[in-house]
């Protein structure tokens, strides 16, 4: 490779850096990165590998050959064992929830029609009979479900009821005479529609229903009910394909209706809820609300996980528009008759060097929340407001990693010219199949809702069952000091005053101090949380429907649950740089982190202006050294995006990548 595509235009070299002489050790930042799991992600990386052709097949065959291939590879990566590591060992998984994150997020690094299949057949239809069923079930079902022997579907979006699922409107009713439970499409509205697996593969499905006992519904519950038998729909069932999509083409989405199809009282799947024989209805959680609640809740590994994809897609486009950038000149600029390196220009720094940092911090986040999950999964650290902060934040980390890989694919797409628009470069297939991720596993802005109500209840138990009409009579019947104090974003201001000593800490403080950086996050989150409370509160005094007060102030309630959650991202990056020992794996993170920071503050500078946070002049001194930090983070972009541990073979991009290396 030729020395050029290390080396920076002179001028930031001569700049002195508060970061020491940087070097980037690349195998070391992989094993940061790669964590506890390092094995358990090498061995995914080599069966992507191995299975790397599945990227061209996803471009050469029809819809049809490409799902046989798909579901294929998935039963043989299946036999690897490292698609069931969530599972209890007993059944030929591997006890691990951390562990099936990690090879999850690594397998993301591939093509995404696998990955989806791989979501759908082990976490959403197989987890949903691990959480929420009893061993009568994991005995029946998660072996063979865990070898791809079973194939099976997670039957609980409809047609006219996507987010809101206490609303499904298929029917589970229980005829006591015959013990069995009659499943019920009951309007073209309750068609179970978008199911992965659906169309061509799934012998059973997951089936979201209203349960009704002797006349009288108890709210959402899950069943299995087999849907094939080898490849013929069974009797009652009807299944369309969902037809031609934007992307994913080698996953048979499908919808499905149910007329009376009857499946035996033990098909419930009753780990908090059952059926007697003679017809009644127990739970030991008495409060439906709360019931719901807890089912849905212990299915969050699904957000966590799609999360994590999202920013391996865009660890992905990074890497591949980097080292583009590294390899392509265009136009003579430093040095006559030499055509300039694409990454030596600064505003090519400026659209790819934030977006490598932000992926970082949301890396450190996504980890965070991993562990948690692991916690509350493994019986570690199992307990009702834990699982309902997990719930948020993996409700946020979901929205903020799809969001960002939306745009970072997008950017990098364009980063790279014409080049970019073509197939075998990835992009196409990138940007196709991601889409969906903003709204799959809960629509973005549903999700930070979420996150929201949690933020205004404090996460009470009392109020976790609340609605968006609850949660505003409530907040509106508090004083905001109190929503404030419910909450512990009343103490970052406080927080911010020991820490600088005085109240214009905004203009006192370096601009590379992380406390300074924490403290503007921090003060954008209270001040949204309390300006939501009072419109809340100031809408409902006056008079207004609870309703139309929530429709009316909704864009708050979204910009509050953002600015928590980034608030979380920033802190995890910070407090990851500070456990690391002094070195050059240190300043490296540290530089990507005052980049993360900065270039967000000033993405947001509007508001910081507006509300009296940010002067001027302190704006454009924010701005001169984003640019300051991009020209630091030049020398090295290489080795940081090489340090994502992304497989060469699944950058593809034979061409784009050779440009330069005859140099």
């Amino acid at each position: 490779m030729a020395s050029d595509l290390q080396q920076p235009a002179t001028e930031s070299t001569a700049e002195a850096s508060p970061y020491g002489d940087l070097q980037v050790d690349v195998p070391a930042l992989t094993a940061l990165l790669d964590g506890k799991y390092v094995d358990i992600r090498n061995t995914v990386r080599q069966g992507l590998v191995d299975h790397r052709s599945v990227l061209d097949d996803a471009e050469t065959m029809t819809s049809a050959e490409f799902r046989e291939r798909v579901k294929d590879v998935v039963v043989e990566l299946a036999a690897t064992g490292q698609t069931a590591m969530g599972f209890p060992q007993e059944y030929g998984g591997g006890g691990d929830i951390g562990a099936s994150v990690a090879a999850f997020e690594t397998l993301a690094f591939g093509d995404l029609s696998v990955l989806v299949k791989v979501g759908v057949q082990f976490g959403l239809f197989g987890g949903a009979i691990l959480q929420l069923g009893t061993k009568r079930h994991h005995d029946a079902y998660l072996a063979g479900l865990v070898t791809g022997k079973i194939m099976g579907c997670f039957a609980m979006t409809e047609t006219g009821h996507g987010s809101n699922v206490q609303a499904l409107g298929t029917t589970a009713t229980y005829d006591p005479e015959t013990q069995e439970f009659v499943v019920q499409t009951g309007s073209p509205a309750a068609t179970k529609d978008y199911i992965g697996n659906a169309a061509r593969h799934a012998q059973l499905a997951v089936v979201f229903a209203q349960l009704v006992v002797g006349g009288e519904s108890h709210g959402v519950h899950a069943l299995v009910v087999p849907v094939r038998d080898g490849d013929t729909v069974l009797p009652g069932v009807t299944i369309t394909d969902d037809g031609a999509k934007m992307g994913l083409n080698g996953v048979d989405n499908g919808r499905i209706r149910f007329d009376g199809v009857r499946v035996p009282r033990e098909a419930l799947l009753d780990r908090f809820a059952r059926v007697t024989e003679d017809g009644r209805y127990e739970s030991e959680i008495e409060n439906a609300n709360k019931r719901f609640f807890t089912m849905l809740g212990t299915l969050v590994q699904g957000r966590v996980c799609v999360g994590a994809a999202g920013l391996s897609a865009s660890k992905v486009a990074l890497t591949i528009a980097v080292e583009y950038g590294l390899r392509r000149r265009q136009f003579e600029a430093a040095e006559a008759g030499v055509e300039q390196v694409l990454l030596d220009y600064g505003l090519h720094q400026r659209r790819l060097f934030p977006l490598v940092a932000r992926t970082y911090a949301l890396h450190f986040a996504q980890e965070i929340l991993s562990s948690r999950l692991h916690e509350v999964f493994s019986g570690e650290k199992d307990d009702e407001a834990t699982r309902r902060f997990l719930e948020s934040r993996a409700a946020g980390t979901k929205a903020l990693a799809t969001w960002h890989a939306t745009r970072t694919i997008q950017e990098c797409r364009e980063a790279c010219g014409g080049a970019g628009y073509l197939s075998v470069n990835r992009f196409a297939a990138l940007k196709a199949d991601t889409d969906v991720f903003t709204t799959f596993e809960g629509d973005n802005h549903v999700l930070l809702q979420l996150v929201a109500k949690g933020l205004l209840t404090d996460y009470a138990s009392d109020f976790s069952d609340l609605d968006q009409l609850g949660t505003v009579r409530f907040v509106a019947g508090l004083a905001v000091e109190t929503v404030l104090e419910r909450t512990y974003a009343h103490k970052l201001l406080e927080r911010i005053k020991d820490v600088f000593g005085s109240d214009t800490w905004d203009a006192d403080a370096g601009l590379l101090d992380p406390e300074y950086h924490l403290a503007m996050f921090r003060f954008r989150e209270e001040h949204r949380i309390a300006g939501v409370a009072r419109r809340l509160k100031r809408g409902v005094d006056s008079g207004m429907n609870p309703g139309e007060v929530f429709s009316r102030v909704q864009d708050h309630v979204i910009a509050a649950a953002e600015a928590h959650v980034e608030r979380l991202v920033l802190e995890a990056f910070v407090e990851k740089v500070r456990a690391l020992p002094e070195g050059e794996l240190r300043n490296a993170l540290n530089l990507l982190c005052d980049l993360h920071a900065l270039s967000s503050i000033e993405a947001d500078r509007g508001w910081f202006m507006e509300h009296g946070r940010l002067t001027s002049v302190r704006s454009k001194a924010i701005s001169r050294e984003v640019n300051a930090l991009c020209r630091r983070v030049r020398p090295h972009a290489g080795d940081l995006v090489r340090a994502f541990g992304v497989p060469t073979e699944m950058l593809r991009s034979p061409e784009l990548l050779a440009w330069g290396e005859e140099d």
